[in-house]
């Protein structure tokens, strides 16, 4: 209780802040001249769930203001994680700080290099099948291919053909029926483009 309290007397500046900035971003806007609509976070819910808009931050933000219909609002939603361009450590280390393997010397084994995305058409085999997605290079020329969440091991690498060089960002693109349900937990994860 006394820990509720004291956060109830706490001063508001950092709400007073955000005010702030909303109203002298609002009058920088105005200054410009064009049509300028404001409108609270509750009429976007309201306009959310009277069209049946599934809850996602690109599609909350066709549903902002005062609204007659939302339509044509279902398009995919491409998503972009930050993967990082590699790493110039070749030892991994223990938590004692040993060496406990070592990665390749080289960046590339075969022309492709981790995280690029590749299509891989493997014409016979237990795998066999076409597989598109982000790459995890081997030394040994068989490279792991991550798709849909899942890791298909083991793609000798004259299967596999580069789509695109990989640029330190991991692209996904997913339908807004499936961003809504894995937003609430029960939906498949997005398949790599």
């Amino acid at each position: 209780m006394a820990k509720i309290l004291s956060q109830a007397k706490r001063p508001l500046k950092d709400a007073a802040a955000m005010n702030a900035t909303r109203w002298a971003l609002t009058n920088a806007l105005d200054t410009i001249g064009l049509p300028l609509e404001l409108a609270s976070g509750g009429r976007t819910k309201f306009n959310r769930l009277a069209f049946g808009v599934p809850k996602t931050h690109a599609l909350d933000a066709a549903c902002v203001g005062a609204l007659s219909v939302v339509t044509d609002w279902i398009k995919p939603i491409l998503s972009i994680n930050c993967t990082g361009r590699g790493s110039y450590q070749r030892t991994r280390l223990d938590r004692y700080g040993f060496p406990r393997g070592y990665l390749t010397r080289a960046k590339r084994v075969h022309g492709f290099q981790t995280g690029d995305l590749v299509r891989a058409d493997v014409p016979f085999g237990k795998k066999a099948d076409t597989y598109v997605g982000r790459v995890a290079m081997r030394a040994t020329g068989y490279f792991n291919i991550q798709r849909a969440g899942k890791v298909v091991q083991g793609v000798a690498h004259r299967h596999c053909r580069l789509v695109q060089r990989s640029d330190g960002f991991a692209y996904s693109q997913t339908s807004p029926a499936q961003a809504g349900a894995r937003r609430r937990g029960d939906g498949p994860s997005p398949y790599p483009l």
